[in-house]
């Protein structure tokens, strides 16, 4: 891996663990073990850094969503997939973290990959459940739309769940609640 990619994925593992303020320049050139000059010929500044590796993150939410959202299988079985991937439960989304960073909600520029990730998950959810809506394997008064919405508020709201228990049980049973409520909204 060369420097500018150890600069990019060590300030995309501090942010998901301290947050922006909290992600030094000192602390990542220590973590890529890059020096000072290094990070600077390849960055502007922290922001323009952080960017990067907010926007790295973002990526790779939703390259491994689209795995799922596109892989074999009906419409509950890719969601299913989809919640129950394998995750660091304990540490919170990555992305997801990051809306209760105020320095990064406060700036538009590193505040745009974070909403245009949610806009984009929510909407391949809302493709997902309409796919279903289509083939008859959900009640056709399924609103695909609000139900993506809920969906992602209840994987988001069970990271928090299971950070304040710190244990991923919360998250679990709040992944196994939606989608009970997901499959008593099935057709017939």
């Amino acid at each position: 891996m060369d420097t500018s990619e150890r600069l990019i994925e060590s300030t995309r593992e501090l942010l998901w663990e301290r947050g922006y303020v909290g992600t030094s320049p000192k602390a990542i050139q220590q973590r890529a073990g890059a020096g000072q000059g290094s990070m600077y010929h390849h960055f502007d500044g922290k922001p323009d850094l952080a960017l990067a590796a907010i926007t790295r993150s973002a990526e790779y939410l939703r390259s491994s969503a689209e795995a799922e959202f596109t892989a074999s299988g009906t419409a509950v079985e890719r969601i299913t997939a989809y919640l129950r991937r394998e995750r660091e439960i304990l540490k919170g989304c990555p992305v997801g973290r990051l809306t209760q960073d105020p320095d990064v909600m406060a700036d538009a520029t590193l505040r745009r990959p974070v909403q245009d990730t949610f806009t984009w998950v929510r909407e391949r959810l809302a493709e997902v459940l309409a796919e279903g809506v289509r083939d008859g394997e959900f009640d056709a008064g399924l609103d695909p739309t609000a139900t993506a919405a809920t969906i992602v508020a209840v994987l988001q709201g069970g990271y928090v769940l299971a950070r304040a228990a710190d244990s991923p049980a919360p998250f679990e049973q709040a992944v196994d609640g939606v989608l009970g409520l997901l499959t008593a909204k099935a057709a017939g």
